[in-house]
C-alpha cells in the first residue's frame, strides 16, 4: 500500500495544494523540496511546482488527466506560459467559466469526468474535448462541488458520506467502480480537499482517522 497521512504547508487539506495524474503531481511553489520529494515518491510520479493566480491552491484551481489539463481563468498569462513551457505532452487550456475553482467542481480520470451540473453545455464540451473523456453533470450527496467532496482515479472512486444508495449505484455504473463512502480529516465531507491521489498512491490529510484512512484506501484500490 502506497498511502500515507500528510500535511502540506501545515494544512491537512492536502488535495487543495496538490493535483496528481498517473505521470505528474503538481504542487504549489511554496511547497518545500522535502514535500515535493515525498509526494513524488508516494505517488510514483514526477513533482512539478507551479502557481495559478499567484496562489498555491493547485488542487482547487486545476484538474488534469493523462490527456489534458484544465486551468482556472484566474491564471495569469505568465503562469500559462510557464505551464506550457513544461512540455507535458498534453492538452492545456483555460476554462473560462464563472465556476473558476476548477478542481473543486469536477472529478475525473482518463475515461470520464463527473462535473458540477451548473457548468454550461459549452463548458462541458470544452472539458470533454481537452480531457478526452465523457462528461456527466451531476451532484453527489447534495454537493455540486464534486471535486471538493469526492475522489476519482483510474483505479477507484471515493464518495462523500451524504451520497444516497441511488447515487452510489448510478456512479458505480457510470465509472465502472464499486465506490466507497467516506469522510476525511475527522469527519469532514470535503474528502477531495483532504486527499491527493492517483493510480499509484495517495496522500491523505494528517488528521484523518484510521477508519477513514482505511475506507479511502479501499475505495482507491491501493
Amino acid at each position: 500500500m502506497n498511502a500515507a497521512k500528510y500535511a502540506i504547508n501545515g494544512s491537512d487539506c492536502v488535495g487543495a495544494f496538490a493535483l496528481a495524474t498517473d505521470k505528474y503531481v503538481f504542487v504549489g511553489r511554496s511547497a518545500t523540496e522535502g514535500s515535493k520529494k515525498f509526494l513524488a515518491s508516494t505517488l510514483g510520479v514526477e513533482a512539478i511546482g507551479m502557481s495559478i493566480g499567484g496562489m498555491d491552491f493547485i488542487g482547487v484551481l486545476a484538474r488534469a488527466n493523462s490527456n489534458g489539463m484544465l486551468v482556472s481563468n484566474l491564471v495569469t498569462d505568465r503562469e500559462m506560459e510557464a505551464i506550457r513551457s513544461m512540455k507535458l505532452g498534453i492538452n492545456i487550456e483555460v476554462l473560462g467559466s464563472t465556476l473558476n475553482a476548477v478542481g473543486n467542481n469536477m472529478i475525473l480520470n482518463d475515461r470520464v469526468a463527473i462535473v458540477n451540473p451548473e457548468y454550461s453545455r459549452r463548458d462541458m464540451a470544452i472539458i470533454g474535448d481537452v480531457l478526452g473523456v465523457e462528461v456527466i453533470g451531476r451532484s453527489i450527496g447534495s454537493f455540486k462541488t464534486v471535486g471538493a467532496n469526492d475522489i476519482l482515479t483510474n483505479k477507484g472512486l471515493v464518495i462523500n458520506n451524504h451520497a444516497s444508495d441511488e447515487e452510489k449505484e448510478r456512479l458505480d455504473r457510470e465509472t465502472g467502480f464499486d465506490s466507497v463512502r467516506s469522510t476525511a480529516n475527522m469527519g469532514s465531507l470535503g474528502v477531495g480537499i483532504a486527499v491527493v491521489a492517483n493510480s499509484n498512491g495517495a496522500l491523505i490529510g494528517d488528521t484523518t482517522t484510521g477508519y477513514e484512512f482505511s475506507r479511502i484506501v479501499d475505495g482507491l484500490y491501493l
